[in-house]
């Protein structure tokens, strides 16, 4: 197949797979529809280059999901991290869009209507800072979430005063907070029942990740 005939009949799927792909995100979060869109985007990308170079799986692999790569390095740390929170409760999972993402509980995050860093946050968040520096192209983003106890008026800022805690601390750890996004999202994105406390506590938590781009070929 010839780039043009490649090219046109890209262009054709690429429409048609976007308007399902956007029909079928009605019901997500904001964030599940940003991940969602995200992925498919990069995935028609990637599959382009790889027709035009007789390898469309190989094109599909490098473009898919965001423009995010699953390197030797972000293996090593995603190891890195399942050591260093082995028997906390913290989650460490690679993401569909190859983040490194770590779900940290409020047991060992923060005290309930706190944003103080927590003692045995503190080593997690050390070993996760550690080798950061010499890895420009890695980018951090931190969520903080809530229950459902309370108002928006008040967990809103929390939540995001959370993140900012956490950022502070990787910050004064070495890592460059031009690097680092922050968001809260309140209570808007529950993991678990709200009407249990075990739910509630699941939900009061952060959530880390770490992503690597690409290196642009000179």
């Amino acid at each position: 197949m010839n780039f043009i005939a490649s090219s046109t009949r890209y262009f054709a799927l690429s429409g048609m797979a976007l308007a399902v792909l956007v029909s079928g995100c009605a019901n997500m979060s904001e964030t599940q529809r940003s991940a969602a869109i995200g992925a498919g985007v990069g995935a028609l990308a990637g599959a382009a280059i790889g027709d035009s170079k007789g390898s469309a799986a190989i094109g599909a692999g490098v473009g898919a999901l965001g423009g995010y790569v699953w390197s030797k390095h972000m293996q090593d740390k995603k190891a890195a991290m399942e050591k260093a929170t082995a028997g906390t409760g913290v989650a460490v999972t690679q993401t569909a869009d190859n983040q490194l993402k770590l779900n940290i509980p409020s047991d060992i995050s923060f005290d309930t209507g706190r944003t103080e860093i927590k003692p045995n946050l503190q080593p997690i968040l050390n070993q996760f800072a550690q080798g950061l520096s010499s890895q420009p192209n890695t980018e951090i983003r931190i969520v903080g979430h809530t229950d459902s106890t309370g108002s928006d008026a008040v967990n809103n800022p929390l939540s995001v005063n959370r993140a900012a805690s956490a950022r502070d601390y990787l910050v004064a750890h070495g890592v460059d907070s031009r690097r680092i996004q922050i968001d809260g999202r309140g209570e808007r994105e529950p993991i678990a029942d709200n009407a249990t406390e075990a739910g509630r506590a699941k939900n009061r938590r952060i959530e880390i990740f770490l992503a690597e781009r690409a290196v642009a070929a000179k």
